[in-house]
């Protein structure tokens, strides 16, 4: 018997798109579906035909083989409506989108399109990077489809042939009793099909190995973990699936001498016991180069004078952090004679002034404690 043109069962024209095509057959197969109409036996081979048409059309590689030469034998087995189980694994992988559609979830079928498998790049940048942002090239080894066979697997010039263990369907079915049972075909794999003459340039894998170098943009102020992901850079898929995602893990190199917190830079400045007690200036080094810092007179060990604006911008676009500087007085292990000398002249007069009636330190502390 002559089959029907598969457009005309699901009411589309032969230009339409995938999602047009899906969302009709939705509309139709639940309208006519076994369930909903029990007592209809024409309705039962109205859905069987409907989700024929569907399988066909909604596979790009079987729609494109039905558009140049029409229905061919025994493209698939679609068996009797009669052995679907309500328990909803007995359900053919003709109908993972049907009932989908009916209950969020179905049957799981290998899907000839696959998407690509996702990258990971350990990426490591200098602090000031991170200050300023960058533009990083980066060689990726990652698998492409073969631009000799256009990822099909098969020698240029030739097609894959429908598997005969499982007639281009994928599974195998055996009967047990009421029941049949689809399982995936060994000799094919799932795929449906098989490489009778494979590519010589991927030995029939339908993907080749490559290096590929890539520019990729580092924001300012990303941290040390944070992950970055560039849609679409990662392996390609097979049988004309979409690529995976690149993913970017950043590692921030530490500096000689600044530290972070957050979008705060710390650093230590030394000063001399002269410049702690008469006050001064210093020379600071920043991540835009140096900077000069005013010491006040009297300044203690561990004081920290903060500059504004001289941290890291913060990611999300908050401003910018600063950066403090801690100094410390730097006590001299070696000594000039003139040195020694004007340091016990010094000794000397703070001898004198504690003499004088000013008490030491250890003098208030005897004096408190009795």
């Amino acid at each position: 018997m002559t089959k029907r043109d598969y457009y005309q069962i699901l009411g589309v024209g032969r230009e339409a798109a995938p999602e047009e095509i899906k969302k009709t057959y939705r509309r139709l197969a639940q309208k006519y579906h076994p369930d909903k109409n029990p007592d209809d036996t024409q309705s039962g081979e109205r859905f069987k035909e409907i989700n024929e048409a569907y399988s066909v059309l909604s596979d790009p590689e079987r729609r494109s083989a039905y558009d140049r030469y029409g229905h061919l034998p025994e493209v698939r087995d679609f068996g009797d409506y009669s052995d679907f189980s309500p328990f909803g694994t007995g359900f053919g992988p003709l109908f993972e989108d049907l009932f989908e559609g009916f209950f969020g979830t179905g049957s799981r079928r290998r899907s000839r399109a696959q998407r690509g498998s996702d990258l990971r790049y350990d990426l490591e940048i200098e602090l000031e990077e991170v200050a300023s942002g960058a533009e990083k090239k980066i060689t990726i080894p990652r698998q492409e489809s073969c631009s000799s066979c256009f990822g099909h697997g098969a020698r240029r010039g030739t097609q894959p042939s429908p598997c005969p263990t499982c007639r281009g369907t994928g599974q195998v079915r055996y009967s047990q009793g009421f029941f049949s049972i689809g399982q995936t075909c060994n000799r094919c794999g799932g795929e449906g099909q098989i490489v009778t003459d494979p590519c010589p340039n991927c030995s029939g894998r339908g993907r080749v190995k490559v290096e590929r170098e890539i520019s990729v943009r580092i924001p300012a102020g990303v941290e040390t973990g944070t992950r970055l992901r560039i849609a679409g850079e990662g392996e390609s898929g097979s049988r004309g699936g979409p690529r995976g995602d690149l993913y970017l893990q950043v590692e921030v190199l530490p500096h000689p001498f600044l530290s972070r917190e957050g979008d705060e830079l710390l650093c230590e400045g030394a000063i001399s016991y002269t410049q702690a007690a008469l006050g001064g200036e210093i020379e600071v080094p920043t991540l835009n180069g140096s900077q000069r810092l005013h010491i006040p007179a009297g300044t203690p060990s561990g004081k920290v004078f903060p500059l504004k604006g001289k941290g890291l911008p913060n990611l999300r676009g908050n401003g910018r952090g600063d950066q403090q500087v801690k100094v410390m007085i730097k006590v001299p292990t070696k000594l000039s004679p003139r040195e020694r000398e004007l340091l016990q002249e010094l000794a000397a007069l703070e001898q004198a002034e504690s003499v004088g009636g000013q008490k030491g330190i250890f003098d208030r502390i005897k004096g408190k404690w009795g």
